[in-house]
């Protein structure tokens, strides 16, 4: 029994079928819940950086949004004319129930508004604007780098873009790719 060695089937992302996606943002209730989703499903955000952003993150003169990845590193996200019109929603809502909030992150609830740890929004405080779209965050977060990966083969494109780790690009790009297989990374 020593000498056998067993594989383990690694799952292969799957696109969601487009009509889970077609008017997504139109389905949820209140601009934090969109511009989470967008951030997401639109920009490839992973869900714990959402709910992490701060508002000094954001650069309004930039239209940038910097998303922190480990102490030192900081990557830059663009922001198109949709997700600047969903920030400007998320702040004035957030202006209007509490203007007077010390919690420097960008995404509060009147839970954390005014609490004296200022903490980032909770994953399920986030999780609530997901579970209005019957997917989890994971599979809009999956669904996108897949879209991602169809439109090039450079593994490396997809790690500067999402932050992801080498292998986790490889996958992808074999998936969006099976024909085209990449040699394996040592």
């Amino acid at each position: 029994m020593a000498g056998i060695s067993l594989t383990t089937a690694v799952p292969v992302p799957t696109p969601l079928p487009s009509d889970r996606l077609r008017g997504l943002l139109d389905r949820l209730d209140g601009p934090r819940a969109r511009l989470a989703v967008a951030l997401v499903a639109g920009h490839g955000v992973r869900p714990l950086e959402v709910a992490r952003f701060r508002l000094d993150d954001l650069d309004l003169i930039r239209r940038t949004l910097w998303i922190r990845r480990g102490d030192d590193h900081r990557h830059t996200l663009y922001l198109d004319a949709l997700t600047l019109d969903l920030l400007a929603a998320w702040l004035q809502e957030r202006r209007r129930k509490w203007p007077t909030s010390p919690n420097p992150h960008l995404f509060i609830t009147s839970q954390s508004a005014h609490h004296p740890a200022q903490p980032p929004l909770s994953y399920c405080g986030l999780r609530a604007s997901f579970d209005q779209t019957g997917t989890l965050p994971k599979q809009l977060w999956s669904d996108r780098v897949l879209g991602e990966a169809k439109h090039t083969t450079d593994p490396v494109h997809l790690v500067r873009v999402f932050g992801i780790h080498p292998h986790t690009a490889v996958r992808y790009v074999h998936a969006a790719h099976p024909d085209r297989a990449l040699a394996k990374i040592r």
